[in-house]
């Protein structure tokens, strides 16, 4: 991990603000959809001093910057939520994933747990050393499983108090030292409504950075129990038929392609 560009090939160049990133304006004309801004952008949030950090993996062609607040757009410009590349399948989604996580690591990993020295980048691995004690520091992903249970067609679905009120998501959770993915899926689920469920599946996963989590997607039937939530964590929990949905998550998040049925 380096702070330079110049001597790499870099084809895409992200630039966040908390859970955005910058993209061209697009025109009355036209104009591609979360067009990124280019090396000259990137160079002169260095060179004007607004960017808070940033850094560059020539490996995976990218350079990446989070700007310090509050800061002006640039011209032409406009902030995007980060979700909307993965909505939109854009190339780039992965990697911007990727720098996101990395963006956020690196502003909550600035000092040695062992001996409170400063960190410096590693400079040949994705790793920050103590300059004092030499002990290495990784970036750590979060494992959280988010599951769709199903009864006789129906959904359940829940409102977080969390996370947006008005949306009804599948239920997701960190999993716990110790935990396969389906005792996490059981505990979860039982936890937050008194549903057991059974036959839990794997679906699919995902990188979502906000901060650091791995999204663990899973099917799971109902096996017994009626509602009643943990009023901690859980607004409302109803089951819904796939015909007559609530608000949801929008597409470019794992919840939308579960209860979609697009996995």
């Amino acid at each position: 991990m380096t702070h330079y560009f110049e001597d790499a090939i870099t084809d895409f160049f992200f630039i966040f603000h908390g859970n955005c990133i910058l993209v061209k304006k697009r025109s009355n004309a036209g104009g591609l959809a979360h067009e990124l801004p280019d090396a000259n952008i990137y160079k002169k949030c260095v060179d004007y001093q607004v960017a808070k950090d940033w850094f560059a993996e020539p490996q995976n062609r990218y350079a990446a910057m989070t700007l310090a607040e509050p800061q002006p757009v640039p011209q032409g410009y406009e902030w995007e939520p980060l979700r909307s590349l993965f909505a939109a399948e854009h190339p780039a989604a992965p990697l911007a994933a990727r720098a996101a996580g990395i963006a956020n690591w690196r502003q909550n990993t600035r000092f040695c747990s062992s001996c409170g020295g400063p960190l410096s980048d590693d400079k040949y691995e994705t790793a920050r050393v103590c300059t004092l004690c030499g002990r290495e520091f990784f970036p750590s992903l979060s494992p959280c499983i988010i599951v769709l249970v199903k009864k006789e067609g129906k959904l359940l679905l829940a409102r977080h108090k969390q996370r947006n009120t008005n949306l009804y998501t599948c239920l997701a959770g960190y999993m716990e030292p110790g935990e396969t993915i389906e005792q996490c899926v059981e505990r979860e689920v039982f936890e937050e409504t008194g549903i057991k469920v059974k036959n839990i599946r794997y679906a699919k996963s995902q990188s979502w950075p906000f901060p650091d989590q791995l999204m663990i997607g899973c099917h799971a039937e109902y096996e017994s129990g009626e509602i009643k939530v943990q009023q901690e964590e859980i607004h409302e929990a109803l089951w819904f038929s796939a015909d007559e949905l609530p608000q949801i998550p929008p597409p470019g998040s794992l919840a939308w392609e579960l209860i979609t049925g697009k996995i």
